[in-house]
C-alpha cells in the first residue's frame, strides 16, 4: 500500500525584522503619492471600559434583576478606551443629548503605555 503523504510546495519566507518592515519603501501609485483615501471609510470597533470584577461562580449564581456588582474603579476614575481591541485613550463618560451616553477623550496614550498595556482584556 502506498505511503500516504503530502506533496507540498515550498514556502516562501516572509520573515522580517522590524527595522527592514519600518523602513521599507512603499511603492506609489502612477501620478503621485500613497493615497490613505481608501481607508478611510473602514468600521472600526471603538470599545469603552468602564471597570472589571473577578466573581466567583457561586456569587454569579446569585446575581438577579436588581443586583449591583462592584467594579475595580472608583467614580471619577477614568474610562479606558479601546480601537480595535488596542489601547488608545482614556476618557470620561458624558451624557449626549440626555438620553445616550458618550465619551469624552480626556487623554492620548503615548507609544509606551500602549506596548505596557496593549490589548482589550
Amino acid at each position: 500500500m502506498a505511503e500516504n503523504s503530502v506533496n507540498a510546495l515550498p514556502m516562501e519566507d516572509f520573515s522580517a525584522t522590524i527595522d527592514e518592515i519600518e523602513n521599507r519603501e512603499i511603492p506609489t501609485p502612477p501620478g503621485g503619492k500613497p493615497s490613505l483615501d481608501m481607508l478611510l471609510n473602514v468600521p472600526m470597533r471603538i470599545s469603552v471600559e468602564l471597570g472589571r470584577a473577578r466573581i466567583p461562580v457561586k456569587s454569579i449564581l446569585q446575581l438577579s434583576q436588581g443586583s449591583v456588582v462592584e467594579l475595580d474603579r472608583a467614580s471619577g476614575e477614568p474610562l479606558t478606551i479601546y480601537i480595535n481591541g488596542e489601547l488608545f485613550a482614556y476618557g470620561e463618560a458624558v451624557l449626549v443629548n440626555q438620553e445616550r451616553f458618550g465619551v469624552r477623550l480626556t487623554s492620548i496614550v503615548n507609544r509606551s503605555e500602549q506596548i505596557k498595556n496593549p490589548r482589550e482584556p
